[in-house]
């Protein structure tokens, strides 16, 4: 039912937890079926350096946040704003129809953080 991809990264998550000092946090949840998604991000110079999620609910739901944070760090704030959900989806080896919906979840997360990016933040020195 889920590709190699989607189970590795659920039973092996990448950059799962806290992120101390985080420069953005967001957190979301999908109402139609509850899944919550948190995303902390550490910048600088444009960059994103580190990133951490945590997530309560379904398997696609913490594949396509494991790997979203890989596909974020190191990345400048305008590749990050290319990256399209097709992307992910692709990368994670796809999705059944019923889990599609936690790619949006991801992608909904990502925005909100890069809507508070470029806010306040980008005029702070070192960001």
């Amino acid at each position: 039912m889920y590709s190699a991809q989607v189970l590795d990264h659920f039973q092996n998550p990448r950059n799962a937890g806290e992120l101390p000092d985080a420069d953005i946090t967001v957190q979301l949840e999908n109402p139609a079926c509850g899944d919550i998604l948190k995303l902390a991000l550490k910048v600088s110079d444009g960059v994103i350096t580190a990133a951490r999620f945590k997530a309560k609910g379904c398997v696609p739901a913490m594949a396509c946040a494991s790997l979203l944070t890989q596909m974020l760090v190191g990345r400048r704030f305008e590749q990050v704003r290319q990256l399209q959900r097709e992307q992910l989806v692709k990368a994670i080896g796809g999705l059944p129809k019923e889990s599609v919906h936690a790619s949006h979840l991801a992608m909904d997360v990502l925005n909100a953080a890069l809507k508070e990016l470029s806010g306040p933040l980008e005029g702070r020195a070192g960001l």
